[in-house]
């Protein structure tokens, strides 16, 4: 077993249940770049930052039997959570593992278009921060300013390391 698929695996367990691949997405890149160690690659897609490996990792969990995937009727939303083995197979496992319970439960609570937002925000961290918005914006123009702000108060409440300059 691969060490990245375990932290996956405590990544759902500690979240509970995530619904939805997106999600699942936003919430590891952001854990991230908050400092926990996760090794995925990640490049700029559709909806912001998106990482193969992870959606292999997803799959390979789901055919070991560690991870079960749900499809909602309605809007065709995957939710994901670990099944019985995936659950033993983590008490049994030696080395000492990641915990990002309470975070994880912050990032599973909010919306997937929050998370998409703070996660292209923190993948332009490198930029001064009027530019990474005006990226932002040019990417997506759904976001507020309102929203916006939020996305970087969440940001500074991560203890993130960005040099996106504060207001």
């Amino acid at each position: 077993m691969l060490e990245d698929h375990v932290k996956v695996m405590m990544l759902i367990h500690q979240a509970g249940e995530i619904a939805g691949r997106r999600k699942l997405q936003k919430m590891v890149y952001i854990l991230q770049k908050s400092g926990i160690p996760f090794h995925q690659t990640y490049y700029f897609y559709d909806h912001g930052p998106y990482s193969e490996e992870l959606s292999v990792q997803l799959e390979e969990l789901y055919h070991f039997g560690f991870l079960a995937e749900q499809k909602e009727a309605r809007g065709g939303v995957f939710h994901y959570r670990l099944t019985n083995g995936g659950i033993s197979f983590l008490k049994r496992y030696k080395k000492p593992l990641m915990h990002a319970g309470a975070l994880a439960e912050t990032l599973n609570a909010e919306r997937v278009t929050f998370l998409e937002l703070v996660s292209i925000l923190l993948y332009f961290d490198h930029l001064p921060r009027s530019l990474a918005l005006k990226k932002t914006r040019a990417i997506s123009k759904n976001f507020e300013k309102r929203d916006m702000e939020r996305a970087f108060h969440f940001i500074d409440a991560l203890n993130v390391r960005t040099r996106i300059p504060v207001f």
